[in-house]
């Protein structure tokens, strides 16, 4: 069988990938922020914490319950009629309804944020411990998402970026379950919310612009083929300079 070596310029089909091509791809992803659906999507957010507490201060916790869950269905409703991304509208429909439900069954306005306060300590547990045992998340979320495989454990430069992109998120969400823990702890309901969206997106944020930088840190060091290979594994190292012999 011959094939015509001129297939693969004329037939996009079969037309090898350019860096254009590669380019134009990446622009076109989704970034974090677009997934949360936006701008819109950060303030809508926000809203049910505020009505909840308000609410709750000037009526009690079942108009507090009541109006959360009403104006989260509103946001639903107003983001189904303008065909913004369902993701995020289903997923903050359903976190209130967990939310109130729990402080309905606690009988404590402060319950509604019991969930959210418990789940930063679960990541930020996940997070450290994936450091401690040489496998960082934010390393194997990133490179399994892009089929990269497991190679990029073995560069030491490399391991360490997503290492500290890794810390990042683990001192993130481990500063709010202290913040948030002691407010609730300390029956706080109205700072509870203030910290609650404040140390939400702003921080969220900023964590993933520090991410980005370390992520394309360890990228620029795996691709120019660092000094230093490891076994994250062991305490074995390979690389650099050949040993002196006698």
């Amino acid at each position: 069988m011959t094939t015509d070596p001129s297939r693969g310029l004329s037939d996009p089909e079969h037309a090898p990938d350019t860096p254009d091509t590669v380019t134009t791809a990446a622009a076109a992803a989704p970034t974090l922020l677009e997934q949360m659906g936006g701008i819109p999507g950060l303030i809508f957010s926000t809203v049910p914490i505020v009505v909840f507490v308000t609410a709750n201060a000037i009526g009690g916790l079942t108009p507090g319950i009541i109006a959360a869950v009403a104006v989260s269905v509103a946001i639903f409703a107003y983001r189904l009629i303008r065909r913004d991304p369902i993701q995020p509208a289903v997923s903050g429909l359903f976190g209130v309804a967990i939310c109130v439900f729990i402080a309905h069954r606690t009988g404590d306005a402060k319950g509604f944020f019991l969930v959210g306060i418990w789940t930063t300590l679960v990541y930020a547990g996940a997070f450290l411990l994936s450091i401690l045992v040489r496998w960082p998340l934010v390393g194997v979320i990133w490179n399994v998402v892009n089929g990269n495989g497991t190679a990029w454990r073995k560069h030491r430069k490399t391991l360490l970026a997503y290492d500290l992109a890794t810390a990042v998120w683990a001192v993130l969400f481990g500063v709010r379950y202290l913040v948030q823990s002691f407010l609730y702890d300390s029956d706080q309901t109205g700072l509870l919310a203030v910290a609650r969206i404040g140390m939400g997106w702003p921080l969220t944020i900023a964590a993933g612009l520090a991410t980005v930088l370390l992520v394309r840190w360890a990228e620029r060091e795996e691709a120019t083929g660092p000094d230093v290979t490891i076994d994250p594994d062991g305490a074995h190292e390979t690389g650099g300079a050949p040993a002196a012999r006698d």
